[in-house]
């Protein structure tokens, strides 16, 4: 692991100091081996690592290639590591999110355009339209942030916040409202957004958006301690209803 390490220091060394850039070509494996004084096996490893992290890009009978290194490519892992992530962390993501995508909202307000907005409203139709259907409200939703926050410009910001916003978080999220007869009230707070972002008014989209996410974490909140109370019904099926951690409520 030491010299893969070494390996992955090394290329990573040569693409930021621009030996390397976007889109090179990478020398052949013992040319490079030799030129960083490594083994061979030690690089083959690099490569694959980095090639996960889509820093390296390598193509059968052609070569391994630097790629693009858009905050797109290298941030893709970030979603796959919110979809492991246990329960009781969950709500750290959500905080995350509180903190990123109000302000996002509310520059998407002085950036937006009429056609955006227009797709917007349309998305918000279908929203209403699917509004018992867990699946497709999962999928306008995430259709909903992406298109609000794509408008700042910012692609870095636009993955991060789309890796946070994970399906599977979503998805509870969504079936608990709609259990809770709270799916059109959410709704309406996508609406609210957009009638913000349609005035170009930044602080209340900014503020529109706040209420939502937060929404969003009392949900989560929600359905996270039902599903702690179930795990404690299975562990202790005997138990009276409410006693099982020592309280009283049901």
């Amino acid at each position: 692991m030491a010299l893969t390490d070494d390996a992955i220091a090394k290329i990573r060394s040569m693409i930021q100091s621009g030996e390397l850039p976007p889109g090179a070509r990478l020398p052949p494996e013992p040319q490079l081996a030799a030129q960083m004084g490594l083994s061979r096996s030690g690089v083959r490893e690099a490569v694959k690592v980095l090639e996960s992290a889509r820093v390296l890009d390598v193509r059968r009978g052609d070569g391994t290639y630097v790629t693009s290194l858009a905050p797109r490519l290298l941030l893709e892992g970030l979603g796959l590591a919110v979809e492991l992530l246990r329960d009781d962390t969950l709500l750290e993501v959500m905080e995350v999110r509180r903190m990123l995508e109000p302000v996002a909202t509310g520059l998407a307000a002085l950036r937006m355009t009429d056609a955006q907005l227009d797709e917007l409203a349309q998305i918000l139709e279908d929203m209403r339209a699917a509004a018992d259907d867990a699946e497709k409200l999962i999928q306008f939703d995430t259709a909903f942030h992406h298109t609000v926050i794509a408008t700042t410009g910012n692609e870095t910001l636009t993955s991060l916040l789309d890796g946070l916003s994970s399906r599977t978080l979503r998805a509870r999220v969504w079936r608990g409202l709609i259990e809770g007869n709270a799916a059109h009230k959410t709704i309406d707070e996508h609406h609210a957004i957009y009638l913000a972002l349609r005035s170009r008014d930044q602080l209340l989209a900014q503020a529109s958006a706040l209420i939502h996410v937060n929404t969003s974490e009392a949900w989560l909140r929600t359905v996270l301690a039902a599903n702690a109370a179930k795990a404690q019904r299975r562990a202790h099926p005997g138990a009276p209803a409410g006693r099982i951690d020592g309280t009283d409520s049901p």
